[in-house]
């Protein structure tokens, strides 16, 4: 009877072969062409997700070299067939209006509990081994995954939602809306406070707000490098680019007016406005910042503090091209340009269009 099976899909005749395979199913279930072409026929259906499953046990439980060959060409063509699908939607979705734009598609971190399951969904999505997949999910922090079309990563990033994998995604063009002004001081904490500050012109101005319009603190610490002379192995002296300190930054997000206030320990005029630095206290720049710090944090109690810039930025340094586009609006010195800053940039802007 198997051979008249083989005889209707080589006809195409598919209603015969179901009920051919109805009657095997009940004679010889265990049968691995039976089972075969039970997963022909869930293939022709469009149930996938059967027939794999079915090609797959053949792959595991199957000695028959016929069998196993195709078995082999029965999951090609269902991987095929998954990515012409693919491409046709990604197709789709990068016509629509405005989903050409650059963006970025950002993981969210998951427990370890979820990594094992995660991992298998993730894998499946996104076309690749089980272990690589679980190397790429976070587990603390956010990882930048992908940059391009916003529609294409929009299409993979509900997928990976819908899979229960968080993540989010986000285009260049709104980060570079924000508004950005640099506080020069606090003028007032009461009722209102008030900042001193400069806007994107370096134009020198004012600016109130209600506490209770700040919505996230955004801290990270950015490398200032220099250059320095060393010894090599051979004792030959070598110039060399190196860490010297840390510069630090704290972004207030208002996000109903859609702008951050940044604050720099070097840009920070801590003698003018406000005393919020205790009187009598040494007067290094690290004790007067963390002192600003406290106070800020005193008037912001409810106010999430996002900390994980330095392992986001792990995962985004080597982005040179993307971040080459995204204007850092931080004010260092720097000898030579670095994507540090422009790093810093996307990730608070990132929390903000969250």
């Amino acid at each position: 009877m198997i051979e008249q099976v083989a005889i209707a899909f080589d006809h195409k005749d598919y209603q015969t072969a179901a009920k051919l395979l109805k009657q095997l199913q009940k004679e010889s279930p265990e049968n691995p062409w039976v089972q075969y072409y039970l997963g022909r026929l869930h293939e022709v259906s469009e149930k996938r997700q059967e027939a794999e499953k079915i090609y797959r046990q053949l792959l595991r439980d199957t000695t028959n070299s016929k069998i196993l060959t195709l078995a082999r060409q029965g999951l090609q063509r269902l991987q095929e067939m998954d990515l012409e699908e693919r491409q046709r939607a990604i197709s789709q979705a990068i016509a629509q209006p405005n989903n050409t734009e650059f963006g970025v598609l950002i993981l969210e971190p998951l427990s370890t509990e979820m990594k094992t399951e995660a991992s298998r969904k993730f894998a499946q999505i996104m076309q690749l081994d089980p272990y690589t997949a679980r190397l790429i999910l976070p587990s603390r922090g956010w990882r930048l995954y992908r940059t391009g079309p916003i529609g294409e990563l929009e299409f993979y990033g509900k997928q990976l939602q819908q899979a229960g994998i968080p993540c989010f995604w986000a285009t260049i063009a709104e980060i570079q809306q924000i508004q950005v002004y640099q506080v020069k001081y606090f003028q007032a904490s009461t009722p209102q406070a008030t900042i001193v500050c400069c806007n994107e012109a370096n134009q020198l101005g004012s600016l109130t707000f209600d506490w209770s319009e700040v919505t996230a603190k955004v801290v990270g610490l950015l490398p200032i490098f220099e250059q320095v002379v060393d010894v090599d192995a051979r004792r030959k002296l070598e110039r060399k680019t190196q860490i010297q300190d840390y510069a630090q930054f704290c972004d207030l997000h208002l996000l109903g007016r859609r702008c951050i206030l940044r604050l720099d320990d070097n840009g920070y005029e801590f003698q003018q406005g406000l005393e919020i630095i205790p009187q009598g206290s040494q007067n290094t720049i690290r004790i007067h910042w963390n002192s600003l710090s406290s106070w800020i944090d005193q008037q912001l109690p409810q106010v999430k503090i996002w900390s994980d810039f330095t392992s986001f930025a792990d995962t985004t340094l080597d982005q040179t091209e993307m971040l080459g586009h995204i204007k850092s609006h931080i004010h260092l010195f720097r000898r030579e340009e670095t994507n540090w800053d422009s790093a810093f940039h996307l990730y608070s802007g990132l929390v903000l269009v969250k």
